[in-house]
This record gives structure tokens, sequence and C-alpha cells, in this order.
């Protein structure tokens, strides 16, 4: 599950529930950030064609923005979740809408851009999830997946990267 309303009360069944494995998860958030710079680091060359995967399209820009705000909108939900408040219900268009923003070039400097953001935000997670105890990685307050589960559904997002691919380019 990619996309969903309220993330604290995922109404999927238990077929979508993430599966988790023996990995830290503060490392599994930061390996896939660290997929997805590395495809990022391809898309200056991008010629400005949309990639057409599933039913949806994707360019570098939309991929970045998805990955940032899937990683925003699930620390949020933690981060709610940790101090007793119910999480906000999220407002994202997802991957259904594409901007004009999203149409745009990709270049050096937004990669740079890209890096920066997406280094800071896997570093928060993996800065809460280093701190938090076995038993609150698993047994999370509140409504929704445990955190452990966050963290193993947040490497999903490598989707969106990997529908853009590695365009040969080098930055």
């Amino acid at each position: 599950m990619t996309t969903h309303e309220a993330p604290a009360v995922p109404t999927a069944s238990v077929a979508d529930v993430p599966a988790t494995d023996d990995r830290d998860p503060a490392e599994a958030v930061t390996a896939m950030v660290d997929h997805v710079l590395a495809l990022a680091g391809t898309w200056t060359a991008w010629d400005g064609t949309p990639a057409h995967v599933d039913d949806r399209v994707y360019t570098p820009h939309k991929a970045v923005r998805r990955v940032a705000d899937h990683l925003v909108d699930h620390l949020a939900e933690m981060e709610a979740r940790l101090v007793g408040e119910r999480p906000l219900p999220d407002h994202w268009h997802a991957s259904a809408t594409t901007t004009p923003a999203d149409l745009a070039p990709f270049t050096p400097e937004d990669l740079d851009e890209a890096r920066s953001r997406l280094t800071r935000l896997a570093r928060i997670w993996s800065n809460r999830l280093s701190v938090l105890t076995e038993e609150q990685l698993d047994r999370s307050p509140g409504e929704g997946w445990t955190f452990r589960q966050l963290a193993f559904h947040l490497t999903g997002s490598t989707y969106y990267a990997d529908a853009v691919g590695d365009l040969g380019g080098t930055s």
C-alpha cells in the first residue's frame, strides 16, 4: 500500500501489512534512500519523456517528491502517535497527480537538492528509530502499523525511483 487517506488507521487486509525482516529498520530506511539517490544520480540525463508505469506517469521530480512526501507523512504519523495524538489524515495527491513542476528538467542543482532533502529525512528516521526499544518498535502506541512495519513500508518507496529507472547519466 503506497498511499492511504489516514495513515494511523490502515483499513487494509492482513495481506497488506508490511512484511519485516531481520534488518535494522533504521538501516532499511537509509538503504531505501541510498537506492533512490543512486538512481537520481542518473536523472540529469532525463530527456523529458515521462515513464508510464502501471497506470501512472513518473518523472525524476515526481519520484523525489513522492519519496520525500512518504517519509514526511509517516514521520508525522510516528511522532504524533509517540506523544499520544491522533495523526492528521493525509491529503497528498500521491502518484495519481503529475504536477507541472514534476515535468521540469532535472538539473544538477535539482539533484543536489534531492540529495540534501532525502539524506536529511533518512537521518531523521534513522535517529528516531535507533532510540526506540524493540518493544516500542513492535508494540507502537495508537492505531496502525507498528513503527517497525512503518519503516519497512517506506522501503517500498523505491518503486517511484525504479519507475524512472537508471537513465545512464552520472552526476
